[in-house]
């Protein structure tokens, strides 16, 4: 167990070091930068706790693993969510209970929590305090993961690996798996009294794979939006009313300029692009395709991109397919395969030969 805290000690260390020296480190770069740096100094401590009283004292790894996520996770998709002190509130809670845990000297051990003593009563709001923090910060986490997937749609015709995180989706299904798993455990030792030779190295176990994840990830991480986040465009313009002829003329000037300017051959085109080329507001914009086309902006430029390779694919033989591709605005072969597939039903190969 000590090995483990050593381990998690120096991993933490090293990736907030390495996200230090990111040229653009941004709010979510700071916030998991001083997130690895407590995840260090958790297992810093849980290994001295290991050479002084020979078991790690109560761990509140987790009532800072919640907010922290929920935070980055807010920071790295937000755009350019601010965070500011008030915010420092999110990590009292793991602040109180560590202060707590050294000074009454609560060992880390399911046997013992309902041992009659003076510090029952922290035991009970400990437990308390981390179910409510789990269920609380996961919940608001995977609202913004959700409304985020649901945003880049919006705004952007080409979504990248950086832009999807699909990692932190994995960090939440992983984690609540395992939460999940801990309180069945929790349960069948504390209510059921089962003997099962659970010790922290589980915990802390769990705690260092985090660590790698988000040392991993994070420093390859890039930001998901560079310019004003939709939100903002949202409350500038969330006085507008458009009439039934202004989103027609709106989408009629939409499909004219992509028919004659072809701007979806550009695999870098996003929805502030396209609103400065129009001088319409990314909001309209968002509306008419939503509540005239009844599609997403990357549907909306996926359909012209594969219009156009259906075009190519009969004219130039001579072209190979993932050419074409490349031609009619696709960044890359596993991105134009899945869109083309799920506009036409069909391989862009499939479709060539039946052609």
């Amino acid at each position: 167990m000590e090995t483990i805290a050593w381990i998690g000690f120096s991993q933490g260390l090293f990736a907030a070091i390495l996200l230090l020296a990111k040229k653009e480190l941004g709010v979510s770069g700071k916030i998991l930068t001083a997130w690895l740096l407590l995840l260090a100094l958790e297992f810093l401590t849980c290994a001295i706790d290991y050479r002084t009283y020979g078991i790690p004292l109560l761990s509140s790894s987790f009532l800072l693993f919640n907010p922290a996520f929920y935070l980055y996770t807010r920071t790295l998709v937000g755009g350019q969510f601010k965070l500011d002190s008030i915010q420092l509130i999110h990590l009292l809670p793991f602040l109180l209970f560590e202060s707590l845990a050294y000074a009454y000297k609560e060992p880390y051990s399911l046997q013992l929590f309902l041992d009659p003593g003076n510090t029952r009563w922290f035991r009970f709001a400990f437990a308390i305090a981390s179910v409510v923090s789990w269920i609380g910060y996961n919940w608001a986490t995977g609202m913004v993961l959700f409304k985020h997937r649901k945003r880049i749609l919006d705004e952007f015709s080409t979504i990248e690996s950086n832009k999807r995180v699909t990692w932190l989706i994995f960090i939440v299904v992983f984690y609540n798996l395992y939460c999940l798993a801990g309180m069945a455990v929790a349960i069948a030792v504390i209510i059921l009294k089962l003997q099962i030779p659970l010790s922290p190295i589980y915990n802390y176990s769990a705690l260092l794979g985090m660590v790698y994840i988000l040392g991993f990830y994070g420093i390859r991480q890039g930001m998901v939006f560079t310019g004003p986040i939709p939100e903002e465009e949202k409350e500038k313009y969330r006085n507008s009313s458009l009439t039934e002829d202004r989103k027609e003329e709106i989408n009629v000037l939409l499909n004219d300029y992509f028919i004659k300017k072809r701007p979806f051959l550009n695999p870098d085109l996003d929805m502030r692009l396209l609103s400065d080329a129009l001088d319409v507001p990314k909001h309209q914009l968002t509306e008419v395709l939503s509540t005239v086309m009844k599609k997403n902006f990357f549907q909306y430029v996926n359909e012209y991109r594969v219009e156009a390779v259906k075009k190519m694919l009969v004219k130039k033989r001579d072209y190979s397919i993932e050419a074409i591709g490349y031609e009619c605005g696709f960044n890359s072969k596993s991105s134009f395969f899945k869109v083309f597939k799920q506009i036409t039903g069909m391989t862009p190969l499939n479709w060539y030969k039946l052609h």
